[in-house]
């Protein structure tokens, strides 16, 4: 039984229909990559999240965020203790393996920021003393869109970039949800979960998806999307750097969760609207008739696929 299979075994006793959702989990946890999960309220961002961090063996801490939240409340702070006579470190609940970043857009820009450097670097800066976090770490963030109106704080293109993929969360099929009153009525909780991921375990994935060859013909595929995005009409911001990366990395992790040791262009395709939706900005006049997805959708169909790959 693979680890992969395991976790969605073990996260199915608790939540139904999320085995998708399960697998990009997987892929950004791999790469101590960042998770958005959006979706409007209801639809189990909490409950896939914390089920997720229940089955891996590593630390856990949620943070519920408000605009009251100070950045302090999330990275830590030095207080003295007046026992000793001296000031003592204590870190903030962003000190983890598996962080929850509850409704992340309630929090303030201010409280936001925060977390710039943990995400990136996976170090956190706590009055001039440097905390580096334990592998692996993984930011997990929920928001529900249908509230931007209603005194939350959208997130800046600086923060969305430093999130891997962005999941949307459907609602449940008829099928799922009548799963789901099953579970329900057993009321089974997520602390009842096992751990079925030992850390060495995702230790040995990680160097093991590192090792996934992405050839040229892929690499220029890649570099051809993303490039397209800088020069697209409909398109006013496209994608960075950092995205590029990102979709090479993804493009890794669904190869190695099918078993390949390479990369082929289909995994590519699959994982841009993941990892590019909420890179890009449209134009004013774009956005009045389409959508960020559509526009990618379109822009796929004007990229050449490699030959080779047998996908025209």
């Amino acid at each position: 039984m693979n680890t992969t299979f395991k976790i969605k075994a073990e996260i199915a006793k608790a939540i139904t229909g999320k085995e998708e959702d399960i697998e990009l989990l997987m892929i950004s946890l791999l790469f101590n990559g960042h998770v958005l999960l959006e979706s409007v309220p209801g639809t189990g961002k909490t409950m896939l999240a914390k089920s997720f961090a229940a089955v891996i063996d590593g630390a856990f801490s949620r943070i519920q965020f408000t605009p009251d939240v100070l950045p302090s409340d999330v990275t830590g702070i030095q207080f003295f203790n007046p026992k000793n006579q001296e000031f003592e470190l204590r870190p903030g609940p962003i000190v983890a393996n598996i962080v929850l970043a509850d409704e992340i857009n309630r929090a303030t820009p201010r409280t936001q920021s925060s977390l710039l450097e943990v995400m990136e670097e996976a170090q956190v800066t706590i009055d001039g003393h440097t905390l580096v976090i334990d592998q692996p770490f993984m930011v997990i963030a929920t928001q529900n869109p249908v509230e931007s109106q209603q005194g939350t704080f959208p997130l800046p293109a600086a923060q969305l970039d430093r999130f891997f993929i962005k999941i949307k969360l459907d609602y449940p099929s008829l099928e799922e949800e009548k799963r789901m009153i099953q579970l329900h009525k057993s009321q089974l909780k997520v602390d009842k979960l096992e751990k079925v991921v030992e850390l060495e375990e995702i230790h040995t994935m990680k160097e093991e998806v590192a090792s996934i060859s992405v050839s040229e013909d892929v690499e220029q595929y890649i570099l051809g999307i993303v490039r397209e995005t800088r020069n697209h009409p409909d398109i006013e911001l496209g994608v960075s750097p950092r995205g590029t990366l990102a979709l090479i990395r993804a493009a890794q992790g669904k190869a190695y969760l099918a078993g390949r040791n390479y990369v082929v262009p289909e995994d590519v395709k699959s994982m841009v609207p993941f990892v590019l939706t909420h890179r890009i900005y449209l134009s004013t006049e774009a956005s009045l008739t389409k959508s960020a997805e559509r526009v990618l959708q379109e822009l796929l169909h004007s990229v050449p696929v490699p030959v080779e790959s047998g996908l025209l």
